[in-house]
């Protein structure tokens, strides 16, 4: 019998749940995007945006979603035959790199496998050996989704300024932006890219760039950049529909309008203590299913554990199997193992991931808590007692500041 029936919910790390204030802002005819009021939109919303990236810079925005950002922030100061240092935590790290050496850049990867954060030591001893300052930038993400690890951004800047080296900063905060606590100007950040349909609650589609002085004087002397991709052009133009380079996306506008009212309303640090605790609930109950099962948390380091998403071990075949169950049965789906193994290995199916980002509160988070361990009693998979006892701890200990 499955008791699936009733509001499905989709706890992958993004496309995240869609509140309804932003589903209805987007329910609505087209606007004459010549008018006015749609140009007080779009300064409105960049205004917001950097309010939340925690930056007094500028910031460009595209119709595109994560890859796209990826290319307009290596476009617009990166040209074929320059070199870059990769610092690669999980499979999106690996992604940008694949994209820059598509673009003619000379790509160094230092790998630092699926289990760990950045080492700086390593980071440091690379830059060190770069004495002729080959490296024009340094790519790093702050939170893989494929991994769930959180990276040390502010360590990576102090080890960037203690080398003297000149290299511009440029970090990916796809999964993060809206979740785990960042602060651009703060960490000294050149190049920041993020997305619409995580944090941001907005279906995917568009895409952001903020960069800094340093990264605008790289721009200022490229000799090339793409039209579509040039930042120049789209955080300072003269009419609304500039800033797409054509036709703007009227209604995801809308909708991200909508999403960041609820963010600002709530307060940015608010929103980050928010996903930080039920984080910790979720981390709290799959330590006490391992304790007597073969599942874990791919991140062991609490402190470089993400509060956007959290990524499973359990072993093959019991990832898939779990997740199966789950749709059938419960009316919840779990994100994939992105990343963790190819998708023709057998141990692909030994993983899952739970997307905790955006739209959630603590019903919501004990609500798939109780689905995995209702999925793990039907399939007679082993696992530790006193899960959802201990993610309710933690959750009531936070109940005065979220």
């Amino acid at each position: 019998m499955s008791a699936s029936s009733g509001r499905h919910y989709l706890a992958i790390p993004g496309p995240s749940v869609m509140p309804d204030e932003v589903l209805r802002a987007m329910h609505r005819p087209g606007p004459n995007i010549y008018a006015k009021e749609q140009g007080d939109l779009m300064a409105g919303l960049l205004a917001d945006l950097k309010t939340v990236a925690r930056t007094t810079r500028q910031a460009a925005m595209y119709i595109a979603n994560g890859h796209g950002t990826w290319e307009a922030a290596l476009a617009n100061v990166l040209a074929a035959g320059d070199h870059v240092l990769v610092l690669a935590t999980g499979r999106f790290a690996h992604g940008w790199a694949h994209m820059a050496r598509q673009l003619g850049i000379a790509t160094e990867v230092l790998d630092f496998g699926l289990r760990s954060a950045v080492d700086l030591q390593r980071v440091n001893e690379a830059l060190a050996a770069d004495k002729s300052h080959r490296y024009k930038a340094v790519l790093a993400v702050h939170v893989d989704t494929a991994t769930s690890v959180l990276n040390d951004i502010r360590g990576l800047r102090a080890v960037i300024d203690a080398a003297g080296h000149p290299a511009l900063l440029m970090v990916d905060c796809i999964a993060s932006f809206g979740c785990d606590a960042f602060e651009t100007d703060a960490l000294g950040v050149d190049v920041m890219v993020a997305a619409c349909q995580k944090g941001l609650m907005t279906p995917p589609g568009l895409g952001f760039v903020f960069f800094s002085e340093r990264a605008a004087a790289v721009r200022a002397k490229m000799e090339r950049v793409s039209s579509y991709w040039d930042w120049n052009k789209r955080s300072s133009p003269d009419e609304f529909y500039e800033y797409f380079c054509g036709t703007p996306p009227t209604h995801h506008l809308y909708g991200l309008r909508a999403a960041l009212t609820m963010i600002l309303d709530e307060g940015i640090e608010a929103v980050w203590q928010r996903h930080l605790l039920l984080s910790r609930g979720i981390h709290a109950a799959v330590e006490a299913w391992g304790a007597n099962g073969p599942m874990e948390l791919n991140i062991a380091d609490p402190q470089c554990r993400s509060s956007a998403v959290t990524a499973i071990r359990i072993g093959a075949p019991l990832g898939t199997e779990l997740r199966e169950w789950l749709v059938e049965h419960a009316g919840v789906t779990l994100g994939i193992g992105l990343g963790m193994a190819e998708p023709n290995d057998p141990e692909w199916h030994g993983f899952f991931r739970i997307g905790h980002m955006g739209h959630i509160n603590r019903q919501m988070t004990m609500g798939v808590l109780g689905s995995i361990d209702n999925g793990l009693k039907s399939l007679g998979i082993a696992h530790g007692g006193g899960a959802l006892e201990a993610a309710s701890v933690v959750l009531s200990e936070g109940h005065q500041s979220a």
